[in-house]
């Protein structure tokens, strides 16, 4: 028997979210690698980091791993309806706004979460597996972006 995508979602995410740091750690190593511009967005008391791997150890960026992670798990929670969460994905998308955050670099955000998650599941990572991610995070991005339209 099939499983439905919500059930794709929560089955992967169980083996993901055992060690949260670990692979929020491979998806940020994986997005510096992809999109290297977004590494100056993160400062934090003014200092900027002089490579990647000094922003992965740093404690401040450790507790933003964290949030993104809680924040996935949030949508996988409410994978079947994602309203709950829209007023919050909007003003998460304003923050990141705010801070000089492109919309367009949440594509590779994407990109470095399927690849996070198929170095985590390994051959468990199907194609049906992966379509399910992608229209999760596909309608998350989309409830972000409302923080950039508001003007």
């Amino acid at each position: 028997m099939e499983l439905s995508e919500p059930e794709l979602i929560r089955q992967s995410w169980r083996a993901v979210n055992s060690s949260p740091l670990e692979h929020g750690t491979v998806l940020f190593s994986r997005l510096f690698t992809l999109e290297p511009s977004l590494l100056p967005l993160f400062q934090y008391n003014g200092q900027q980091f002089s490579s990647p791997e000094d922003c992965l150890s740093s404690p401040e960026f450790l507790d933003h791993i964290r949030k993104v992670m809680l924040v996935i798990d949030a949508a996988v929670t409410n994978a079947e309806d994602l309203s709950s969460l829209e007023e919050y994905l909007a003003g998460l998308g304003r923050k990141h706004r705010a801070v000089g955050v492109r919309l367009s670099s949440f594509s590779t955000v994407g990109e470095s979460l399927l690849y996070m998650l198929e170095k985590c599941l390994g051959p468990d990572f199907t194609p049906a597996t992966k379509a399910a991610w992608s229209q999760l995070y596909g309608a998350v991005v989309q409830a972000m972006s409302r923080g950039w339209d508001e003007e």
